[in-house]
């Protein structure tokens, strides 16, 4: 697994990587919605920035992994993957036992991405970026369900 470590951001420096989360969900407004919630976390890779995570409890036994954006020259390293990985251990230590995350039917890469760091498919959370300001296309498919992932921490 690639090296990489998580540097949790205090309250008052955290709208400093607005633009990293943006990299990952569109909608700034959303964006700004959830920034204020939950841990979010500098991704590190050899004492450089390299992205952002972001996880939000969602009720004594379960987090949701929010946002995790990777700077482009980074990507394709496990960079992701580590972090995704770091994150699920602080979260397992603090007696979470699951972790949820969700993203766009037309989210192709994502899709495969979460499956292949142990995510299982458990819902579809119909028109959800129907409430988005602007419409979402990626691989000329238009964003219009949120499918739900879940893994079970050990």
């Amino acid at each position: 697994m690639t090296p990489a470590y998580l540097h949790l951001i205090n309250d008052g420096e955290r709208m400093d990587y607005l633009h990293l989360l943006l990299m990952a969900d569109e909608s700034e407004e959303a964006v700004r919605n959830y920034i204020v919630e939950g841990d979010l976390y500098a991704i590190h890779f050899e004492d450089v920035l390299a992205g952002v995570i972001l996880f939000i409890s969602v009720n004594d036994s379960t987090v949701e992994l929010k946002n995790l954006a990777v700077i482009p020259e980074f990507r394709g390293r496990g960079i992701g993957k580590a972090s995704i990985k770091e994150g699920l251990v602080i979260y397992k230590n603090q007696g979470k036992d699951r972790v949820i995350v969700g993203t766009a039917n037309s989210s192709i890469d994502n899709i495969a991405f979460y499956q292949k760091a142990g995510f299982r498919m458990y819902e579809i959370k119909r028109n959800f970026f129907f409430n988005y300001p602007e419409p979402i296309f990626e691989y000329g498919i238009r964003a219009m369900d949120m499918i739900m992932f879940e893994k079970t921490l050990m």
